[in-house]
């Protein structure tokens, strides 16, 4: 059921606190992992309804990620893996927050033939808070390695903030940025994993992911969550365009359900 509690180890919690990210494997069943791959195919197979597809087939986004935008809106078996206690209370877990809301799911999938690699990036900068402590989880719904485009993440990078967003069509190196000169992007660990394994990362982590190089398409489910009582900055996003949202309100209601 994905909403029973898996309680992560001491060693798995301390280690993504230290470094802004942590593998756990098998957070799905084999049969919880075919039921995702047949959700994710259908919602995928659906232009209609709530979800936002963020780039079509031919366009320079849709290199990098095919990417669909709050599933779960859109499907009802989508919705229960996102929607589900399990992966919010493990994120729980791992950050020690008193409670977690959902901001959004994404569909990513890195197509084969023409892809291109995810650059070097953080995600809070995209995202419209306030104050740092989003974080995601990245399920991988195949096996995964530097072939088919694998997480990367630099360790203790989460340190680092008030950086620019990446475009991540014509990126910009952020190494090169003036406050990540201490960070060295030859620390960065490569996970491997097999389907129905997960990492967390921090919103401030800087990850990358390689091309697909191989014939069939990447796909993985993420679920961005952030602290209950995240408050808005003001800023366009997708997810909280026309909801009525004033630069100090907090991020919460039904689009942004409490989980954990």
């Amino acid at each position: 059921m994905l909403n029973d509690k898996r309680v992560l180890t001491e060693k798995q919690i301390i280690f993504y606190r230290e470094n802004g990210f942590v593998q756990v494997d098998n957070v799905l069943s084999e049969e919880e992992l075919q039921e995702l791959r047949t959700y994710l195919q259908e919602v995928m197979s659906d232009s209609t309804g709530n979800s936002i597809q963020t780039d079509n087939e031919g366009g320079s986004y849709f290199k990098v990620l095919n990417q669909r935008v709050n599933t779960w809106r859109d499907h009802g078996g989508m919705a229960q893996f996102v929607l589900g206690s399990r992966f919010a209370d493990m994120g729980k877990q791992l950050t020690g927050f008193d409670g977690i809301r959902l901001f959004h799911d994404h569909a990513l999938l890195k197509m084969p033939n023409d892809s291109k690699p995810t650059p070097w990036h953080q995600d809070w900068p995209y995202w419209p808070m306030q104050k740092t402590g989003a974080f995601s989880i990245w399920i991988a719904l195949d096996d995964v390695d530097e072939n088919n485009g694998c997480m990367m993440f630099v360790p203790k990078s989460q340190k680092i903030k008030n950086l620019k967003s990446i475009d991540l069509v014509t990126p910009s190196d952020i190494f090169a940025d003036a406050g990540a000169h201490d960070v060295d992007r030859n620390t960065a660990v490569v996970v491997r994993m097999k389907a129905g394994s997960c990492t967390f990362h921090d919103g401030l982590t800087f990850h990358y992911a390689n091309a697909n190089q191989t014939d069939k398409p990447r796909r993985a489910l993420a679920i961005i969550f952030m602290p209950d009582g995240t408050i808005y900055n003001g800023k366009s996003h997708a997810c909280t365009e026309g909801l009525g949202l004033n630069a100090g309100d907090s991020i919460q209601g039904g689009l942004f359900p409490k989980l954990a």
